[in-house]
């Protein structure tokens, strides 16, 4: 491993100029303007991949954005691990927030990266951190040193749902037959505090339409008369929750697990400081569901949240209408015995039975997923432990994310394989925001990792 090792030493500055071309490729999948460019990354990461040493590289079309596929098959009788990423991002509105240039990347020293972060749409989620898969199996193949067999797909959906990776893996099994999924698309508590996800909450997000007049009407005519769908839609949306933050959706918790007290203390173990929470965002309170705390809020209770809400007239100036319609984007992050289906269909229910006379009120399910424990005890997750602890110096520390990957679910049921969430980021690296980053120190130490998960899992 030391061979390894010295080659990435080595080649530092290559590396980061080789994430710096992928972060300039605006692979936006959500937006059909950028299809083009979705594409041409694609293409560069599977260049990438075969530069690194990997065979049978193909970039698999589907009925959305490619999928890219490499292995290298060094003997059948050792483990496979099989690393997912993806290299579709966010968009990166509003653009006049960005300080610097989103697909740009420009390094800048902050606070919590004294060595310098790298700031780009993608840098963390996920092209910094599949990438540092790509650098680290070049480093062992490139020095003779891979012990065992490793599988790499890397989707261009995943910002957008994974709609069609579901079916690639149905229709693929073999190809992608493997012993682990090992995944880099999570944080660590801090960069002197290593941590590994041993669970994620799953998703179901909607978008809600209500209707008034058939046309927009003048507010002084009309006002008062008919009802305003943006009154209507914010009071329906407040109603969501009562005076503790709780959800109040009949159902929404019949099949939550509660942790029992010994789970929640061993979840509060974690390091937290509250002050550094609320002054890393700048607010004056912590903010959720009563009797619980942040870590819990955050990792192992569902939410329900707007995401986006529009209508009306929003020019300069003013006009004076009662809009037509309203509308509004829904998140629900999802625990344990809980299903994105069961929950969309019980949010759908309810949100049309409150809906006032003179209105009517549309749901449209986009996407979701369901929530995952990973096991702590696994010979895939111990790999990881001994991986972190040799580079980070401590052992990591397992928690449960807050975020989502329905596709970790997907894994599970479609190929019958278990996943390891080894992430090196970090909460405050701004994911989905304007100035999304990544820390040098980050992406280096997850390439130096790597390569020890693949030596203790190979034996």
């Amino acid at each position: 491993m030391k061979a390894a090792q010295d080659f990435i030493q080595g080649n530092k500055d290559r590396f980061l100029e080789e994430l710096f071309h992928l972060l300039r490729i605006p692979s936006v999948s959500a937006d059909a303007n950028y299809t083009q460019d979705v594409a041409h990354c694609a293409n560069e990461v599977a260049r990438f991949m075969i530069e690194a040493g990997a065979d049978a590289v193909e970039v698999c079309p589907t009925a959305g954005h490619p999928i890219v596929y490499g292995e290298k098959m060094i003997d059948p009788s050792l483990p496979t691990v099989l690393v997912y990423g993806h290299y579709d991002v966010q968009p990166a509105d509003p653009i006049d927030l960005w300080h610097t240039p989103p697909f740009e990347p420009t390094i800048k020293k902050t606070e919590i990266h004294p060595d310098g972060a790298i700031f780009a749409r993608g840098a963390c989620d996920d092209k910094g951190q599949f990438f540092m898969h790509l650098k680290a199996f070049e480093a062992m193949n490139k020095t003779n040193s891979l012990p065992c067999n490793v599988k790499f797909m890397i989707e261009g959906e995943e910002e957008i749902g994974s709609d069609h990776l579901g079916v690639f893996c149905k229709e693929n099994k073999q190809k992608l037959k493997a012993d682990v999924v090992l995944i880099s698309d999570t944080s660590v508590i801090a960069n002197d505090t290593p941590s590994i996800d041993c669970g994620l909450r799953g998703l179901s997000y909607l978008e809600v339409e209500v209707t008034g007049a058939n046309r927009d009407l003048h507010s002084g005519v009309y006002g008062g008369a008919v009802a305003n769908p943006i009154n209507v839609l914010a009071k329906m949306i407040a109603s969501m929750h009562d005076e503790n933050n709780h959800i109040a959706i009949p159902g929404f918790y019949d099949k939550v697990m509660e942790l029992t007290e010994a789970e929640r203390a061993d979840l509060n173990k974690a390091p937290f400081s509250e002050e550094a929470y609320k002054k890393e965002l700048d607010i004056d309170a912590v903010y959720g569901e009563k009797g619980y705390t942040t870590f819990e809020r955050t990792g192992v209770r569902p939410t329900l949240d707007c995401n986006g809400i529009w209508g009306g007239y929003i020019g300069e100036g003013s006009k004076t209408v009662l809009p037509s319609k309203a509308f509004a984007k829904i998140s629900m992050r999802l625990v344990p015995n809980q299903t994105t289906e069961e929950i969309t269909e019980t949010f759908s229910k309810h949100f049309k039975s409150i809906a006032p006379a003179g209105v009517r009120v549309e749901v449209r399910p986009h996407h979701g997923g369901n929530p995952v424990v990973t096991p702590t005890d696994s010979k895939a997750y111990l790999a990881a432990s001994f991986a972190m602890e040799q580079t980070y110096g401590k052992k990591p520390i397992p928690t449960r994310g807050g975020g989502s990957i329905p596709i970790v679910a997907m894994f599970e049921s479609e190929l019958g394989l278990k996943s390891v969430l080894m992430g090196f980021g970090l909460d405050s690296d701004a994911l989905h925001s304007p100035n999304e980053h990544y820390g040098l120190f980050n992406y280096y130490k997850g390439i130096e990792t790597i390569p020890y998960f693949f030596e203790q899992f190979a034996k």
